[in-house]
């Protein structure tokens, strides 16, 4: 797969443990993105955070959050980031989702 040197990044942030169908949301979202050979993701667990709630979650050595939060990055194409759009809306019921223009300066994969 190749991408233009214009692409699209696409920011999902979302707690820990919010879940869809019984599986962590995180995953759900990136096999969905796979499953629409989206170009790439990552998920990124943070140690500390905030959102419309204002309500502290942080990984303190005596007290553990269970639902740090998380930051899901897609990147591809506007058209293909846009597939998965409609299972966002369904999906995710709390968090924040944005998106901006990015330069893809490389994307390669290892020949085997």
């Amino acid at each position: 797969m190749n991408l233009p040197e214009e692409g699209m990044l696409l920011r999902i942030f979302i707690g820990e443990s919010d879940r869809y169908e019984g599986k962590a949301l995180y995953e759900y979202i990136v096999l969905k993105a796979r499953e629409l050979n989206i170009a790439g993701a990552t998920v990124t667990r943070g140690i500390m955070g905030f959102g419309a709630s204002s309500r502290i979650h942080s990984a303190k050595l005596l007290r553990l959050s269970e639902d740090l939060p998380v930051i899901i990055e897609l990147v591809d194409t506007e058209e293909n980031l846009n597939k998965l759009l409609p299972f966002l809306d369904k999906t995710v019921t709390e968090g924040l989702i944005t998106n901006e223009k990015v330069r893809v300066l490389k994307y390669r994969h290892k020949k085997i």
